[in-house]
Order: C-alpha cells, then structure tokens, then sequence
C-alpha cells in the first residue's frame, strides 16, 4: 500500500468515525456579512490595504501585489469527504467569497492545520485560476495541495528567505505544532528533520516590511530574528485552554512590540469556536492591553480595512 493509499483509507475511517459524532456540513461558500465589506477594486498599487476576511484569512495589497493568507471561505472546516465536510461551523461569514476575491499575486500557508490549509477553498481558487498563483507553504507541508493547479508551489524553512512576485518572504519559527492528522510526525514531537513544520512571515517590498504571524504561543522566537516590522498580523484567540498552541492578546501584542511594530491588525478570532473564551474577549483584552503599547490598531472587525498610501 502506497502513502496516497494509506491516507485515504485512514481517511474514509477518520470520516465514518467522525460522523457519528460531528456536523456535516455542505461545502458551500458562507454569505459575507453585510456590516462591513472590503473594496479592492479601489485598491492603488501605490498603498498598502489590508482586509479581514474571516479568522486567519488576510488580503493584502503590497503596493499593487496581492497576497491571501490561509484561505478558509466555506462555512465549515474539517475532514472533506464527497462534498462534505465533518467539523465545526463558522459562526460570522467571510468578508469576501471565492468570486469576489481578485486573483491573488500569491497565497501565503502557515502550516497544515484545516483551519487554515483548508482543502476545498484552496482547490476552488485553484481551479478558478488554473496556473496563475504561485504557493508558499511550510516545509513537509506542500503534499497536501500539491495535487491542485498552481502556477508554483514551494516550501520554506524557518530563517529561509525567498523572492515571489517581487515580494522578499522570510519564514520565522514559531511556538505551534504542525500535524494535519494526530498520527503525522511534526516538529513539535521532535521530528525537526522530516515532520510538519509551521511558519510566520516577514514579507517585504518597497522598503516596509509586513509580518503574517500564522499561528503562535508566546515566543521570543520573533525577538530573536532581529526583524523590524511596520505592521504586525497577528492570531489573538483559542488561548483557553490551549496556551501552549495559541498566544494571548497581550502576548501577542508583546511579539509585535520585540519587532517594533507601528501598527498591529488582529486575526485568528471571531469566526471559530476553538476555545472556551467568550467570543468577545480577545478584543476586550486587546483593547485593554493596546494603551501599554506605541502601537495603532488597524482594524478590529471583519471585512475592517487598513490602508496606507
């Protein structure tokens, strides 16, 4: 039995488990909120304009590049099977769908989770635009998509940097874990040399520098890169109980702060029940925690933009 195989047939066992005891879900692109709603046919190749799709789904606008982190735009997350997917539901819709997102320049993956290497939204934009966007994922992450349309895909070690699109891209380290199923070898078990890894990024172009923080606990990992950033994406929820996985909003504010970051855009909350915090309280404490620091909030609802000439 190959590895393709053996995953599939681990697979349909996962699902049939699963779906005694979880909701399936259609795979159907969630209606977007009408409280807020990005523009980027407005967007000037001059500026910078950042969007908040939903959780860790990010649009940028890097002076006329576009880039989307972890893409998940469909209304649930976990194991797809036939169409269906057997996992927890978003309770807030995307800012944008699949067929309002403009091609992207690039996709951005931080690692392999399904919250944010979702499946079906990455073969959606795949096939919507067959060999025109380039991938950067992980290292020992790029099986997963590989069998889809890019234009390239490629992985990336922490501390590696790349060009894409004429964007620079360096992968920091972060404090996370990285398997996709609980039976995979990652890095946090100590498997450094063949296991799922998990990035940030430090993307820069025309002399300002944006990181992605993906997905982190608490690390001076970012201090120790002696990067400088203007602007700090950030995941500030699913802290309770999972600190060893997820940071807090303090936390992360003091990951910013060790990379001098003006402005700082929260993501990572508001769309999924992963913790047992109250949905509203990583903004509160963000809120909270923000007057310690020399640092301007860029948006703080989803479908909220930033943007800078």
């Amino acid at each position: 039995m190959n590895r393709k195989e053996f995953f599939i047939k681990i697979g349909l066992l996962t699902a049939g488990l699963a779906f005694l005891n979880s909701k399936t879900t259609q795979a159907k692109t969630a209606k977007p909120s009408s409280e807020l709603k990005p523009e980027p046919a407005s967007w000037k190749s001059d500026e910078i304009c950042i969007s908040w799709v939903g959780h860790s789904t990010v649009l940028i606008n890097f002076y006329g590049k576009l880039i989307l982190t972890d893409p998940v735009l469909f209304d649930a997350i976990g194991f797809s099977l036939l169409g269906l997917t057997i996992g927890p539901s978003r309770y807030s819709a995307p800012a944008l769908t699949i067929d309002e997102i403009p091609k992207p320049d690039l996709l951005l993956l931080s690692h392999a989770h399904m919250d944010h290497m979702d499946y079906p939204s990455l073969q959606s934009l795949a096939n919507k635009y067959k060999g025109q966007i380039d991938v950067l994922t992980a290292f020992n992450t790029m099986d997963v998509i590989e069998d889809l349309p890019w234009k390239s895909l490629q992985e990336i070690d922490w501390g590696k940097n790349t060009i894409i699109n004429d964007i620079k891209i360096k992968a920091l380290k972060t404090r996370h874990f990285g398997w996709r199923y609980p039976w995979e070898r990652d890095r946090s078990k100590g498997y450094f040399l063949n296991g799922r890894s998990y990035n940030a990024y430090v993307l820069e172009r025309n002399g300002k520098k944006l990181l992605f923080g993906g997905d982190t606990a608490l690390t001076d990992d970012f201090k120790k890169s002696s990067e400088k950033v203007d602007i700090a994406i950030m995941p500030i929820g699913a802290y309770y109980p999972w600190r060893m996985n997820h940071c807090s909003p303090e936390e992360a504010l003091q990951m910013a702060h060790d990379l001098e970051a003006k402005v700082f855009i929260p993501i990572h909350c508001k769309t999924f029940k992963q913790g047992m915090e109250p949905a509203d309280e990583p903004m509160k404490r963000l809120h909270a925690e923000l007057p310690n620091y020399v640092m301007v909030l860029g948006l703080e609802s989803i479908g909220g933009t930033f943007r800078t000439a």
